[in-house]
């Protein structure tokens, strides 16, 4: 993605200085930790009493951060600020609305949300209580290294994909979902979950329609890899497990790239509608 020259967005949060908010796991090795969380978020899997078991406190004082951290900070204000651009054309062509754009929070470790404790164990994340979304930078080695999604356009996604949560709540569709889900079945709550996350999928795709003009050879391809890797089906099966459709939260892998695909082809929020698809 040819980022050089693009400003960078001031809808950033930036508390990895602080070392995490206070506490680091133990017990477990960093990148095994990584490889168990981004799991654990993508398949629905509650790892909360193990780190709870591992935390150790740890001192805050602030800390100098890597040239790798640098680097992962300024490429995510760069694609942050292409998603602010984006949607503020989009929302006014499409819905009638301005679009107020998302803060994001970087962080080391985990930190703290109103919607619960943030830590590698939920991933990326976005929480509607403060508009806000939640990464770990470290996420993007384990995209690369443990999960197979290379490349530069695979991170930019995962920020996309969250910024499209935020996008839907501004539609008043977040909030409808998260109303059904409260007294719907664990099945039905996790059917209507998985349209939600193939609808920010797709939305992702109309970003990426948008920014054409940044896209280096191989990019969406690098974006549908990645989107395959994370599809629930597929990190059940690398995880030793048999795949199990009712408890999918964010669709198969063929799923989201197709999805992906369909928002990228069409480049319009009408084609997007996964809540009346028949056919996912």
């Amino acid at each position: 993605m040819r980022l050089r020259g693009v400003r960078r967005s001031r809808n950033i949060e930036d508390r990895r200085r602080t070392g995490g908010g206070g506490r680091a796991i133990g017990g477990i090795g960093g990148v095994g930790l990584l490889v168990v969380l981004a799991i654990a978020y993508f398949t629905g899997v509650d790892v909360t009493p193990l780190l709870e078991e591992v935390a150790q406190p740890q001192q805050t004082a602030p800390r100098e951060l890597s040239a790798e951290e640098v680097a992962a900070g300024d490429f995510s204000a760069q694609v942050l600020a292409t998603t602010e651009e984006v949607w503020s054309d989009i929302f006014p062509a499409q819905v009638g609305e301005a679009y107020v754009p998302p803060v994001l929070v970087l962080y080391s470790g985990v930190t703290q949300s109103p919607c619960g404790g943030a830590s590698g164990a939920t991933g990326p994340f976005y929480c509607p209580a403060d508009n806000k979304a939640y990464l770990d930078t470290e996420f993007f080695a384990t995209l690369e290294r443990k999960l197979g999604a290379r490349g530069d356009f695979a991170a930019a996604y995962v920020i996309a994909h969250e910024v499209a949560h935020h996008v839907q709540d501004q539609l008043g569709i977040l909030g409808q979902v998260n109303a059904y889900r409260q007294s719907a079945s664990q099945t039905d709550a996790n059917a209507i979950t998985v349209r939600l996350e193939l609808q920010a999928d797709c939305l992702a795709g109309v970003w990426a329609s948008s920014v054409d003009g940044l896209l280096e050879p191989g990019d969406i391809e690098e974006a549908l890899n990645a989107a395959r890797q994370i599809g629930d089906d597929t990190l059940q099966r690398n995880a030793g497990r048999v795949p199990q459709p009712h408890t999918f939260t964010h669709g198969t892998s063929a799923q989201r790239s197709r999805w992906f695909a369909a928002g990228y082809q069409g480049g319009d929020m009408a084609a997007c509608d996964t809540f009346a698809a028949e056919r996912l």
